[in-house]
């Protein structure tokens, strides 16, 4: 689905069904396509509680001293002090409580690199009622996964294939990425009347200069940066300057971007179809405008397009 608003397109506003290889088509030559290359590592870890009720872990990120944030289900199954076996001695214990919910917690007996080798699992999003399957490991993760470091996947690059960017590369455009590590405030809706009191959760991400630099001659020749996700737009916004450049460098992003947003970096938009009340929706509607967005999603839906995970895409110019 494309939005086509530039004069040179004739001006207003529409819309466009196409198939995602067709995206060659739409990206000149010298453009820059930006991806983000985390990989999902398998941090939902099924154990049981000493009474040998089931409980599980979500590992979150490493915290300092050999210790985790995670979170857990049921939470009472991390409250201080306990823990949850994978073996008889093997355990995860919660140390403390967070500010925010989360969990801190320490392996005992494994490490957490083991513990996520031999008992982890792939923590597909929560409306996916299911355990993850031989299918999921391949289709769950981008064909450009690089660094392990995030609890979902960073969905609008899972429509890539090796073929279609050595296509892209061919024909001109410019690839790079970054890494930012998808966390699971990707899934907490928007519950406040007034979206700017919504809390996101810090997500990590990481820069190089060669991206920099990329951006910046992209900058001085015309071209377009485009963002593959909105976990690009989020890490190449909180990294703009203000002349359109970006700092390269490591840090933590708690950018939420609203209707009013003013783009420093992101030219072009590549998406899934987002839940409703979810800041991933509005992000868009900033990116493009909330009524065309909304068009666009009613269309999606007459059209039967697929949403969520594993749905299809949209392409906003």
């Amino acid at each position: 689905m494309v939005r086509r608003t530039e004069s040179d397109w004739g001006g207003a506003a529409r819309l466009e069904d196409a198939c995602f290889a067709d995206l060659a088509r739409l990206i000149p030559a010298g453009d820059l396509l930006v991806l983000n290359t985390t990989r999902v590592r398998h941090a939902r870890l099924l154990g049981r509680r000493p009474s040998g009720a089931p409980a599980e872990v979500l590992l979150i990120h490493p915290g300092t001293a050999d210790t985790w944030v995670a979170l857990g289900k049921p939470g009472s199954a991390l409250r201080p002090g306990r823990r949850i076996h994978f073996a008889p001695q093997a355990w995860v214990e919660t140390l403390e409580i967070l500010a925010d919910g989360n969990r801190l917690v320490r392996f005992v007996g494994i490490s957490a690199a083991e513990a996520m080798q031999r008992y982890g699992q792939l923590p597909l999003p929560p409306y996916i009622d299911r355990a993850p399957d031989a299918v999921d490991e391949v289709r769950y993760q981008t064909v450009y996964a690089a660094a392990e470091g995030s609890v979902a996947a960073p969905t609008a690059g899972l429509h890539f294939t090796a073929a279609l960017l050595e296509r892209l590369r061919q024909a001109g455009v410019l690839i790079e990425g970054l890494d930012l590590q998808v966390g699971p405030g990707t899934f907490k809706p928007v519950e406040a009347d007034d979206p700017r009191r919504h809390e996101m959760h810090p997500e990590r991400y990481e820069i190089g200069p060669h991206l920099a630099r990329a951006v910046e001659r992209a900058r001085a020749a015309g071209k377009r940066v485009w963002a593959v996700g909105t976990t690009v737009v989020r890490a190449l916004e909180s990294a703009a300057l203000p002349d359109g450049s970006i700092r390269d460098g490591t840090a933590e992003t708690r950018l939420l971007i609203l209707p009013g947003y003013n783009f420093r970096v992101v030219d072009r938009l590549i998406t899934n179809f987002h839940l409703p009340r979810s800041t991933l929706l509005m992000l868009v509607c900033a990116f493009a405008d909330r009524n065309l967005i909304l068009r666009a999603y009613r269309h999606a839906v007459a059209a039967k397009y697929r949403f969520y995970s594993y749905g299809d895409a949209m392409v906003i110019i």
